[in-house]
């Protein structure tokens, strides 16, 4: 393969981020792939930052081991953090029927959070109250994300006061920044950042509410015009979700999912001005588009595991990532720099204004 550089968007989804680490473990692998840009969003982001502090501590290939550490890093804390082997104990005893399944998920650890997070805010918690990710982020064996070596790296995040989206980037990128992109405010209290410009701080929570992950950054001129999605939240389900929970799972992937889908409609359209030349020399992107994605394995997980990082979860993430990778660049390599692997025009097929 011929060097090509690349952008990386990464999705945020809780546990489920753990996929994204399979398939950056995977690309890795490539010498000839050179990432330009990463742009994260929650789980994301601690992936991004994770790979970024690796490979701008080192160049070449002591930079791609370096990163590959990192995430391994990264994971294997943040696996520490749960273990729910009561479900899986129960749901391997026998097959169950619906009436189960319905039970297991009402006592399930995810439950009992849930729905102490409809009872309690983190806020109770008073002078206890600790962010675990901090101590994770900031113990990585490279924890210098402002460095200006390697890819540049995107956080994204949402101004509680505006609800507006802010991306942190170059020595704006600290532990902070990406503990605020991760930050569901059911479980962690906002994090504060002193905006610069003004001297005031800022609350800010998870960058899934309004870019999961900001496509923008990468419109710019230094960039490649090749972006690479990684998706944790699956784009398609069939059947109506019927139960609580299987609406609440809904719920949640189509709201995390719509920032993306909204940025991506934006660039179908900048397309469609290309081909019918309506542009003339008005300069507008053009990105090209692709996509890593196992919309069959998200599709039989839930919202709930991905307030889970059990061990075997994570581990069964990284293997289905490295596999979705493999098949990426065994089907579609050839196409990194020259066209897009996704269909746009077809992806929004049926969603235009009917009467």
């Amino acid at each position: 393969m011929k060097e090509t550089s690349i952008n990386l968007a990464l999705q945020g989804g809780g546990a489920h981020g753990a996929f994204a680490w399979g398939v950056l473990d995977r690309l890795l692998d490539e010498d000839w792939l050179r990432i330009a840009g990463i742009s994260g969003t929650s789980a994301g982001a601690l992936n991004g930052a994770a790979l970024k502090a690796g490979m701008s501590a080192h160049s070449g290939p002591a930079g791609r081991l370096a990163a590959r550490r990192n995430l391994d890093y990264l994971w294997s804390e943040v696996g520490q953090l749960s273990d729910n082997r009561l479900v899986r104990w129960m749901n391997s005893l026998m097959p169950m029927p619906r009436g189960m399944h319905r039970l297991t998920e009402m006592f399930s650890p995810a439950a009992w959070l849930d729905n102490l997070t409809r009872i309690f805010s983190p806020y109770d918690y008073g002078p206890f109250y600790v962010n675990p990710l901090g101590p994770v982020l900031r113990e990585l064996p490279h924890c210098d994300f402002g460095n200006r070596r390697g890819p540049e790296l995107f956080v994204a995040a949402t101004n509680v006061r505006t609800g507006r989206i802010r991306v942190f980037t170059g020595e704006a990128v600290t532990p902070d920044a990406v503990m605020a992109s991760a930050c569901l405010p059911n479980l962690f209290r906002a994090v504060e950042i002193r905006d610069p410009a003004t001297g005031k701080l800022d609350a800010f929570w998870d960058g899934g509410f309004t870019g999961n992950p900001a496509l923008f950054p990468f419109y710019q001129p230094r960039f490649p015009r090749d972006i690479v999605i990684v998706n944790i939240n699956p784009l398609m389900r069939d059947g109506v979700p019927k139960t609580p929970v299987e609406i609440a799972d809904r719920v949640n992937e189509i709201s995390f999912n719509s920032s993306l889908m909204a940025q991506l409609r934006a660039i179908n359209f900048v397309k469609k001005l290309h081909q019918e030349d309506r542009l003339h020399d008005r300069v507008m992107a053009n990105p090209l588009i692709h996509m890593i994605l196992d919309d069959t394995l998200m599709n039989d997980l839930t919202a709930r595991s991905k307030m889970m990082p059990a061990p075997g979860l994570l581990a069964r993430m990284k293997e289905a990532g490295q596999a979705a990778a493999d098949g990426f660049l065994d089907e579609h390599g050839d196409a990194l720099g020259d066209r897009d692997t996704v269909d746009l025009r077809a992806l929004f097929a049926g969603s235009e204004v009917v009467g």
